[in-house]
């Protein structure tokens, strides 16, 4: 649900479909306008309603209903690609994945870890510097970084926490309270408090 709309408008969202669909088999029989009207304002729910049910039904068709845990069949679900499959895995069934959103694919530059901009080539060049077993995690800091602190256009760099190791370190403000107040939202949460 998440292409051309905000994490808040999904994050509104998803625990509606997931209340009125607890198992795939449930959104998969639900009838189409039914799902639309619910995710209308993710935009583009046509398509939308298509491949969240056409994921339910192939979940219940070919994984017997249970969410695969493997990348291959992940991907072959409609509307799942790496990035999704990634968060899946690593947040549902803790296999390390790097998740490249936009955030992650701009930081990653930024921090000079890659010149690529596919999702794919900048997934294996960062997932060559840093342990498997840290990816998952790396990629929640990243884009949680991204979102608050490191803005495309205009990063609050004086009020970065890494800006030390930053080879970009001054494309934003680098006064540190014209930087404070282009931070937006909370810190990131401590791993246990999430």
């Amino acid at each position: 649900m998440s292409a051309q709309c905000t994490d808040a408008r999904v994050n509104m969202v998803t625990p509606q479909v997931f209340d009125a669909y607890a198992e795939p088999a449930a959104l998969a029989a639900a009838p189409r306008e039914e799902v639309e009207e619910m995710i209308r304002s993710t935009g583009f729910y046509r398509n939308k309603s298509a491949s969240l049910q056409g994921m339910a039904q192939g979940v219940c068709d070919r994984f017997g209903g249970e969410v695969p845990g493997r990348l291959k069949d992940l991907v072959t679900l409609p509307g799942v690609g790496r990035k999704t499959a990634n968060v899946v895995l690593g947040n549902a069934f803790d296999v390390p994945g790097i998740t490249v959103d936009t955030h992650f694919g701009r930081l990653s530059r930024r921090m000079g870890w890659t010149e690529q901009v596919d999702p794919d080539k900048v997934e294996q060049d960062v997932g060559s510097l840093f342990p498997r077993r840290d990816w998952t995690m790396l990629s929640h800091v990243l884009i949680w970084h991204g979102r608050r602190r490191c803005h495309a256009r205009r990063p609050a760099c004086g009020a970065c926490p890494v800006a030390r190791w930053c080879p970009s370190f001054g494309e934003g403000p680098t006064d540190s309270a014209a930087a404070a107040k282009l931070v937006k939202g909370p810190a990131m949460p401590a791993p246990g408090d999430r």
